[in-house]
């Protein structure tokens, strides 16, 4: 028996009614009869199309505000009936059903309605029961029936049938699997909205769920497949940024300017501009100045061999100054919150450099989620939204440290939080000047960053390591004072980091010792 299944009856219900009434006459002229509910059959009838309400079949009027109007047999009896099955050919027969051939539908825009905050009851309304209902229905019986629940597949459907006469069992197959990880993100974002508005952290059962934004070449490795999924967040970044040009962000690309943007957003562009240049998801410079292209040279001369082909997040619109000092090396991406007709003339010219404006900073306070899987499993946690600025810095050595100390402490503190652990971070005058990162031992992470320092002052003629006279920032606590001392034998003259070990006594001590400044923040920043 051939799996071409002839479609003469469709039922569509649809709240984006993109591409509705082309679809619904693209049906009518192949003999399609249509059965429509509420405001889409009031659609396409206004467009002259001949439609029959869902209520005339079912022979009950939609009720209770329409939250009841699919529910009922000859709705999922259609649906659900497999044809050449006798006992289902009796039943039909009996109760008067018809079969169902093609279901269209797409679900009451909830998401939407959460992401501009819309009150609970508003929310609660925009959760569609019916839909879902026969969106499960259709697709189990794919069989027989076809299910559409994105006007992306609107053509499929027309080109299968003008091809075979029908859908071919392929198709109907592929769209059951999109139509059940459809209603399976739906579900998610309502269940996470719920544990949200409830205050419940770890509720019993966690779903996630996302939609394609496009296929990618390969993962972190050419053997690898990987796709880039939206899950309806509108925080700005990545994800919600337009892509002025260049070609297809890479996994890692995405990941990497992930990391750049929220980075960068630590720093208030009322107070000054800022740039962070990010490789492999780590900072490889940070910098605050006058001007972006202040801030970005900067930035870059902390290490300017790891600067190439980086990712560079800005926390200001990009200005043609700026632009034209990042064009002179090799960039992947620039990600900014808008950028002048100028700077995007001069980013033009590179063909190949992505530039992703995003129409605002994300929120480093905002509360949110992060998500990571194991063999097995799935790790969630809150999102570190602990900001020194929020802080109570307690000076716990002999000296205090200058005010000069103090900003560059809290400057180094905001990117400590952003880089891999362990993590160190030198800073002098509002830029970066050395940053270990990843290490095993803290000691090393220290020794790393201080050669790091050493390298770039050299680089530039310097007289002297940069890390001279500069503050160090630890993502956590010092477990032993080998890595402070080490911080003090390359030049930093003050330390802040969380404290909390059994021997902040000794650590502090030798910090008196060396004649260092110490804060402690009471939060620890660890980024694995």
């Amino acid at each position: 028996m051939s799996d071409i299944r002839p479609i003469k009856r469709a039922l569509l219900s649809v709240s984006d009614k993109t591409g509705l009434i082309d679809f619904a006459r693209a049906l009518q002229q192949r003999g399609v009869s249509l059965v429509s509910t509420g405001g889409t059959r009031k659609a396409i009838a206004d467009a002259g199309i001949a439609v029959t309400d869902v209520s005339d079949v079912t022979g009950f009027p939609e009720m209770m505000d329409g939250r009841v109007k699919t529910l009922h047999p000859k709705v999922h009896g259609g649906l659900l009936a497999i044809r050449e099955n006798p006992e289902h050919e009796a039943a039909m027969l009996a109760h008067g059903i018809e079969p169902i051939d093609l279901l269209v539908v797409n679900l009451y825009p909830f998401e939407a309605t959460v992401a501009r905050q819309a009150g609970w009851e508003e929310t609660i309304e925009n959760i569609d029961i019916g839909g879902p209902a026969m969106i499960r229905a259709a697709a189990k019986n794919h069989e027989d029936v076809a299910v559409v629940v994105d006007a992306s597949d609107y053509q499929a459907i027309l080109d299968a049938m003008d091809a075979s006469g029908g859908s071919p069992l392929a198709l109907r197959k592929k769209l059951a699997q999109k139509a059940y990880a459809r209603t399976a993100a739906y579900d998610a974002a309502i269940s996470n909205w719920l544990a949200r508005a409830l205050a419940i952290a770890t509720p019993e059962y966690r779903a996630v769920g996302g939609k394609l934004s496009e296929p990618m070449r390969y993962g972190e490795n050419p053997h690898q497949h990987a796709g880039f999924y939206l899950t309806g967040e509108t925080r700005p970044g990545v994800a919600t940024a337009r892509q002025l040009q260049g070609k297809q962000l890479s996994y890692n690309n995405v990941n990497d300017t992930d990391a750049a943007f929220e980075l960068v957003a630590e720093f208030d562009p009322a107070r000054a501009a800022a740039v962070a240049i990010i490789k492999h998801a780590n900072p490889c410079g940070v910098a605050e100045g006058a001007s972006l292209k202040e801030a970005y040279l900067r930035a870059q001369a902390c290490d300017p061999v790891s600067a190439f082909g980086g990712i560079v997040a800005l926390n200001r619109k990009l200005d043609a100054a700026a632009a034209s000092e990042i064009v002179k090396i090799f960039t992947e991406v620039i990600i900014a919150p808008d950028a002048d007709e100028a700077a995007i003339a001069l980013v033009a010219a590179k063909k190949n450099l992505r530039l992703l404006l995003t129409g605002g900073l994300p929120d480093p306070r905002a509360p949110g989620l992060t998500v990571r899987s194991v063999a097995g499993g799935l790790l969630f946690q809150s999102r570190d939204n602990a900001m020194v600025d929020d802080m109570p810095l307690k000076v716990v050595t002999k000296r205090a440290p200058t005010e000069q100390e103090l900003a560059d402490l809290i400057f180094a503190f905001r990117i400590v939080k952003h880089v891999k652990s362990n993590a160190i971070v030198y800073v002098k005058n509002g830029a970066t000047v050395g940053i270990g990162a990843g290490q095993m031992s803290r000691v090393d992470s220290s020794r790393i960053a201080a050669s790091k320092a050493a390298e770039a002052a050299k680089a530039v003629g310097a007289a002297e390591s940069w890390a001279k006279g500069s503050v160090v920032a630890s993502d956590a606590f010092f477990p032993f004072a080998d890595g402070l001392l080490a911080a003090a034998e390359a030049g930093a003259t003050a330390v802040i980091q969380p404290g909390g070990s059994m021997r902040d006594d000794e650590v502090i001590k030798a910090a008196d010792e060396a004649g260092l400044a110490m804060v402690m923040t009471g939060h620890r920043h660890f980024r694995h």
